[in-house]
């Protein structure tokens, strides 16, 4: 066993070129197999990723409070606007 540490690098480096051919043929061709399966059972990206969508749109909240002044609405979400800091908010109230 005389090999020398030169032909081992070279040996390895061959082996390392080979590996990652074999890796990326072997990859694409996985890739392709899981495009297939998943129109296969109608899998989507999110459902595999575990990110949840929305299946409604979430709606405004109407206003709560307007400001007799101005008009200006508020939906008592948040920080209270100027006109109504301080103030009892049932002067502003909406009532429907």
């Amino acid at each position: 066993m005389s090999t020398s540490y030169k032909s081992l690098l070279a040996q390895r480096e061959a082996l390392e070129k080979q590996i990652q051919e074999a890796r990326d043929l072997e990859r694409g061709q996985a890739v392709e197999n899981i495009k297939e399966t998943m129109r296969i059972y109608d899998i989507s990206v999110a459902e595999l990723t575990g990110k949840k969508t929305r299946k409604y749109t979430k709606r405004p909240v109407p206003p709560k409070y307007r400001d007799p002044s101005s008009g200006k609405t508020w939906t008592g979400r948040g920080k209270p606007p100027v006109w109504i800091a301080g103030k009892n908010r049932d002067q502003f109230l909406i009532v429907h």
